[in-house]
């Protein structure tokens, strides 16, 4: 219970500072930044800041990093880099809206996976969970009215869920020696790397200003937003997520973790002046309420009988 509690505060600061990246980047963007630049300074910079930190936590022992590194390119590839670059050409067809939906769904795909590869059957609480935190999730994101749908712009959504199912996966293994600091900065140097070369390469458009920019109302130097981007949405963001999903299991902390659009409606509120409406204020509390019977059922006992029939939550192996 100690490291539940623990776990479920660790992932709230995750979604709580992971929602600050729409306000950070928003004022980037608005200044003449592409997308590329700024998810690329974001990680980049996150990953230097770790870099001190990490090496401490190492403490030298490179062999674990060796051992982890599977894991750890799956994470920086797949988790860090493809699933923003995925949700953000999503977002060159679809609406807003509609991509984070299609990038949130990913919490369904990482029950799947716990069924299919652990034989962890969802109970009727998870599956009731699912459908409420989903119908709110569509509710917060005010999907009302003519919304565009692209085939292109429905893959690259699901890709980008399936990124963010690998990042609860990945992030989920209880048995990973690797400490969460550590994986998070290999993970980011990784992903980093990979979003270099891909401005390098041109497959990603990197356009950066130096000029001042305008955040919650103030006209401020271009480096305070990169700073958040770098130090709240990114290096903390990420370790704490790290963190959470260790002592949740990945399941649980993919459902938490959908408290980042919740969050992040009440920031772009408190800063940029976007009050939500009654619909998604209503659909915050449906997603609380998914969220809860999720975390209900991890709290029911399994009951056994054989190895096909596990229907409750064990920690990843």
């Amino acid at each position: 219970m100690p490291a539940t509690r623990s776990g479920l505060g660790l992932a709230v600061l995750s979604a709580a500072t992971f929602g600050t990246s729409g306000t950070f980047a928003s004022s980037l963007l608005a200044a003449g930044w592409s997308t590329g630049a700024a998810v690329t300074v974001r990680v980049g910079v996150a990953a230097l800041l770790l870099t001190g930190p990490a090496l401490v936590t190492l403490g030298g022992r490179w062999a674990l990093l060796r051992s982890g590194l599977p894991s750890i390119l799956a994470f920086g590839l797949v988790a860090v880099a493809g699933c923003q670059l995925c949700y953000f050409n999503a977002v060159k067809h679809l609406s807003v809206g509609v991509a984070l939906l299609l990038e949130y769904s990913g919490t369904v795909l990482v029950v799947g996976w716990m069924w299919l590869r652990h034989r962890q059957r969802p109970r009727r609480l998870t599956a009731a969970g699912t459908v409420l935190a989903i119908v709110g999730l569509m509710l917060v994101l005010n999907l009302t009215g003519h919304q565009r749908v692209d085939a292109a712009g429905v893959l690259w959504g699901l890709a980008a869920a399936a990124g963010l199912a690998v990042y609860f996966v990945v992030s989920g293994r209880a048995d990973d020696p690797v400490p969460p600091i550590v994986t998070a900065w290999a993970g980011m140097t990784v992903g980093a790397l990979a979003l270099l070369g891909c401005a390098a390469t041109g497959v990603l458009r990197f356009t950066a200003s130096t000029a001042d920019v305008d955040l919650a109302g103030a006209r401020v130097s271009w480096l305070v937003p990169v700073a958040g981007l770098a130090v709240v949405a990114g290096a903390l963001a990420y370790a704490a997520g790290i963190g959470a999903a260790r002592r949740l299991g990945p399941r649980l902390a993919s459902f938490v973790g959908l408290a980042e659009v919740l969050c992040a409606v009440l920031i772009a509120w408190l800063l940029l002046g976007q009050r939500p409406s009654l619909l998604q204020a209503l659909g915050g509390v449906v997603v609380l309420a998914g969220i809860a019977l999720v975390r209900a059922d991890e709290q029911v006992p399994a009951r056994t009988s054989s190895p096909d029939q596990v229907t409750g939550a064990v920690p990843v192996n």
